[in-house]
């Protein structure tokens, strides 16, 4: 009964972060760069440096002269990148303005300058994706700022500041993955248990794998083996290549979208055009939904997996794509 419980709520706060922040985003599109310089601190909030806990949000104190939002900014602290609620709302308005030096967009809660878990203040080549960003903050609540509710946040912190300092780790383990992903594992179609899934398989991933040969000149080797197979090394090189020459915004999304797909292939179809994030999504769950519609979906289990697949695949996808506008 808990776990049921857990999963209508689950989905019933995801459901409700995409309609709030889609009107945050309206709200956002409607507010002047004027507004944006009016606009105060909210009552109540704390302007100075919080202490030595891992959960504080650390502030730089306006001067005793007149404020401008040059002069403070707001740094969140590490932990926000865990996922855990990292103190209360402490600003009235998230709004965009372009960078100090031009180039670039900056988040700006009331006059403070977002700053990344690093302190280096969060400077984004894309408005869209600032104002996404701003959206997110703008639906926080104020009793809390929950951290799991802004995925493009953690992503573009990821961007910023973990992807130029460890690329070459990041493609390593993605090219480890690379030889046992899930596009290249087919169940027997020799076993009455696996037989259905054999036959979706063929439907649904066969494409991919006829697309990947189109689009970097080697045809993927297809196997049965627990303990997956090796494929050829031009292929693997060709698409090692895509990967170092993405940008840190593209790897960072890829990267996200690999974890949540156990697959290499699906995001780089998704980067090149090929997929969407519903037929990338069907293509994850297609073993699984073949036994939910075998078996049956059991609530608080297969329900709470499926919302978060949704989730992690969208907001890197959305991520991608906001990142590539101006």
């Amino acid at each position: 009964m808990a776990a049921t419980l857990f999963g209508r709520r689950l989905l019933q706060l995801q459901q409700r972060s995409s309609a709030a922040a889609a009107a945050g985003t309206r709200r956002l599109l409607a507010t002047t760069a004027a507004e944006a310089e009016a606009s105060s601190p909210s009552p109540g909030g704390s302007e100075e440096a919080g202490g030595g806990g891992g959960d504080e949000i650390y502030l730089k104190k306006p001067s005793a002269a007149v404020t401008t939002r040059d002069e403070t900014s707001v740094a969140m602290p590490m932990s926000f990148m865990t996922g855990s609620v990292v103190g209360k709302r402490f600003y009235r308005d998230a709004t965009v303005r372009r960078a100090d030096d031009g180039n670039g967009w900056t988040v700006m809660l009331d006059y403070r300058t977002l700053k990344s878990p690093a302190k280096r203040p969060l400077k984004l080549h894309s408005r869209a994706l600032a104002m996404a960003i701003a959206a997110e903050w703008e639906y926080q609540e104020s009793d809390g700022i929950r951290p799991f509710t802004m995925p493009l946040m953690k992503l573009a912190c990821t961007a910023l500041e973990r992807v130029p300092l460890t690329r070459k780790k990041i493609i390593d383990n993605l090219m480890k993955k690379f030889h046992q992903d899930l596009v290249f594992c087919r169940s027997p179609a020799d076993n009455e248990l696996t037989i259905g899934v054999h036959k979706r398989q063929e439907e649904k991933i066969d494409p991919i794998l006829d697309w990947v040969n189109t689009e970097f000149g080697f045809k993927p080797v297809v196997y049965t083996s627990f303990f997956g197979g090796k494929q050829d090394e031009g292929l693997a090189n060709a698409v090692e290549t895509v990967l170092k020459n993405a940008t840190d915004f593209e790897l960072a999304s890829i990267d996200a979208m690999a974890a949540a797909a156990h697959s290499l292939v699906i995001p780089l179809a998704i980067f090149r055009g090929r997929l969407g994030i519903e037929q990338a999504i069907e293509l994850i769950r297609l073993e699984e939904d073949h036994q939910v519609d075998r078996w049956g979906l059991v609530e608080g289990g297969h329900d709470v997996d499926i919302a978060d697949l949704k989730v992690q695949m969208s907001s890197a996808a959305v991520f991608l794509l906001l990142s590539w506008q101006l």
